[in-house]
């Protein structure tokens, strides 16, 4: 069994705003080419195009419709991958050591070469956030891009995850936590940055930011007299002219 470390010297991790996912997929699909192409052990997919396909993926997006108690009902996008909590139940329960969190970083890792792809860490990750490559008989989960975040050959603006990076809309924030300054703690204290199911103690290190509540109908309403048409009916010639083209 795998020991967490006390404390760790850093946090890294992610602030994932809900108000601003728009649902797009772009860091499913940037994750899926960056660890594809450039990890040590690319993911696998198995039958793609057939009945019965099968993958790895190391981060998800899932969306759910939210009927709050007053006003119209919401499309939440919810994006999820491995929260890196400081209480990993991951790596505690895994047999082998292969599950670690590292002291530097405190970033929940699998070393590869030592996991026997038992899925005890799958069962015990309360999240879902990791998966049996088929092909490869190993777990797989997100590493926060390790192999992007400390990469001196790439530029300084790409030296974050691909998630992050490619996200159109802004909704991924990527920084360290122990540090009160940082962009991730100042959202996560602005904007009431919340633990994903806080009652199971796992203590995740990934934030999420709530929804900001939409416009009411008053609200609308008082906006209503600008949104109104700006031109006038066309006259004389260029009335009759506007309605002949309109026969045509």
């Amino acid at each position: 069994m795998t020991t967490l470390p006390e404390t760790t010297q850093r946090k890294l991790g992610l602030v994932i705003d809900l108000d601003t996912c728009v649902g797009c997929h772009a860091c499913v699909v940037s994750c899926k080419g960056w660890n594809t192409e450039n990890y040590g052990a690319p993911l696998s997919d198995q039958n793609p195009y057939g009945g019965d396909p099968s993958g790895t993926f190391l981060n998800r997006v899932h969306s759910y419709e939210v009927q709050p108690e007053e006003g119209a009902a919401q499309l939440i996008h919810f994006p999820k991958s491995c929260l890196h909590c400081e209480d990993a139940p991951c790596v505690t329960v895994c047999p082998t050591g292969a599950s670690y969190k590292r002291i530097e970083d405190g970033i929940v890792l699998v070393n590869e070469s030592d996991c026997i792809g038992c899925g005890l860490c799958a069962w015990a990750c309360p999240y879902g956030a990791r998966e049996l490559d088929a092909a490869e008989g190993v777990m797989k989960k997100c590493t926060l891009c390790v192999d992007r975040i400390y990469n001196e050959n790439l530029p300084e603006e790409d030296r974050m995850p691909a998630c992050v990076r490619t996200c159109p809309a802004g909704a991924r924030h990527f920084g360290d936590f122990a540090d009160p300054e940082s962009n991730v703690s100042k959202l996560t204290a602005e904007r009431g940055g919340m633990d994903l199911m806080p009652e199971l103690n796992t203590k995740p290190v990934n934030k999420y930011l709530p929804p900001r509540p939409k416009d009411e109908m008053d609200q609308i309403d008082v906006l209503a007299p600008f949104l109104a048409p700006v031109a006038e009916e066309p006259k004389g010639f260029i009335g009759w002219l506007d309605k002949a083209l309109e026969k045509i």
